[in-house]
């Protein structure tokens, strides 16, 4: 058993998005000078670059107007925005929610992770994990005192999917894992999961009674028409199986901290209890910007993930051209895992140095698991120009470390 202080010693955010003031550069061998350009912080997407869905502001004042029937809701979110979601997400699924009882409002999809895996992880419980995925996965295994059983990733070598070993995710059910969480399209490395993999991954679930948790943030930006499968939707499915989602990233409504959990009823019930002691519910009045939802102006998705695939096309022509840098170009959502060349420094120190000589800001791969000492992560959801100068700025940085 971890105590306290270990416990909350695994829990840094130095690395979160939004963190910059917490980055310092510190006693570091900086060679040459800063290079000019506008600062961009690739830990997480630019919201000025890509303007809210239309009307979010407007429902939220309808919210606020409403006063305190819509402040203080039911904890699982009010009913009739749960019922019109259920409708909504059901439809995009593929697979019917009842409103009463399979769906809960929360404060960002982070806060539908953090009370899921409240709900299901139990001191000494095995749970598997993807290596690379979402780097809060491991924390929240770690906080909930779960034992950890990584599965690897070759998402360089996969012709189609996201190169999960699946032998290796079988061998893990075998040994007793009661939890699998995964992210699709996966964060770090934007791969999306084949149909043959999410099929495979529902059977075996099913077969060794191990339940399922799917985040799904980015499941509505999918790059050059790839087919994305839910796995809620698919004909054989384990017992217990929660997906997450929300209208964040993609619809640059992140200020809102807006999610939503739908899945087996008595994962759901037991996610309630906890929200009740930990945030009481989805900010009352923000829960009316679920409205806009799925109801964006013809043609807004399309010419979004347009803007969004261009940026990604320019960023891996600019990375792989460079000898030794390696990328692979994301299905889906806004993120590329940029895997380097031999330096002289260390990951975190290449980080580090990147911020302060070129005003970039990356996320390190450790984050995503130990062993991705040669790799970071970037958020492409930024203005495009910006984008791109700084991703050459970072370059000239590394070759000024190339072993």
């Amino acid at each position: 058993m971890s105590t306290i202080l270990e416990k909350f010693a695994k829990l840094g955010v130095d690395n979160a998005p939004g963190q910059e003031g917490r980055r310092k550069c510190g006693n570091l061998d900086l060679r040459g000078e800063k290079l000019p350009g506008v600062p961009v912080d690739f830990s997480h997407g630019d919201v000025d670059a890509f303007l809210p869905l239309p009307g979010s502001f407007e429902a939220f004042e309808k919210g606020w107007m409403a006063g305190g029937k819509q402040a203080y809701t039911e904890y699982s979110g009010k009913k009739n925005i749960r019922e019109d979601l259920a409708k909504k997400l059901s439809d995009f699924t593929g697979a019917a929610i009842d409103a009463e009882g399979e769906i809960i409002l929360t404060p960002g999809t982070q806060g539908a992770l953090f009370l899921a895996m409240g709900a299901l992880v139990a001191e000494g419980d095995k749970v598997a994990i993807v290596e690379p995925d979402y780097f809060a996965n491991r924390k929240l295994v770690e906080f909930f005192e779960g034992e950890l059983v990584p599965v690897q990733m070759d998402y360089f070598g996969a012709e189609d999917g996201a190169g999960l070993d699946l032998g290796q995710l079988e061998e893990a059910f075998k040994g007793g894992v009661k939890l699998f969480l995964f992210s699709n399209p996966n964060n770090p490395t934007g791969a999306v999961y084949s149909y043959e993999e999410i099929t495979k991954i529902a059977a075996l679930a099913k077969q060794y009674h191990v339940t399922l948790l799917v985040d799904e943030l980015y499941s509505r930006q999918i790059f050059d028409n790839k087919t994305y499968t839910h796995l809620r939707a698919q004909k054989e499915i384990p017992e217990n199986l929660v997906t997450i989602i929300g209208p964040s990233k993609t619809e640059s409504l992140s200020g809102f901290r807006l999610g939503a959990a739908f899945g087996s009823r008595e994962i759901i019930t037991r996610m309630e209890k906890l929200q009740a002691i930990v945030s009481l519910r989805c900010a009352g009045y923000c829960q009316s910007v679920f409205e806009v939802w799925f109801n964006e102006p013809e043609g807004f998705m399309e010419e979004r993930i347009a803007k969004h695939q261009a940026i990604r096309d320019e960023l891996v022509e600019v990375f792989n051209a460079v000898e030794g840098v390696q990328v692979r170009p994301s299905d889906g959502g806004s993120y590329l895992f940029v895997k380097l060349p031999e330096l002289s420094v260390s990951i975190g120190d290449f980080v580090k140095i990147v911020r302060e000589m070129a005003g970039v800001t990356v996320t390190p791969g450790t984050e995503f698991g130990p062993q991705f000492t040669d790799s970071f992560r970037i958020n492409f959801s930024q203005d495009h120009k910006a984008a791109v100068d700084a991703a050459k700025r970072l370059l000239v940085i590394m070759e000024r470390y190339r072993r």
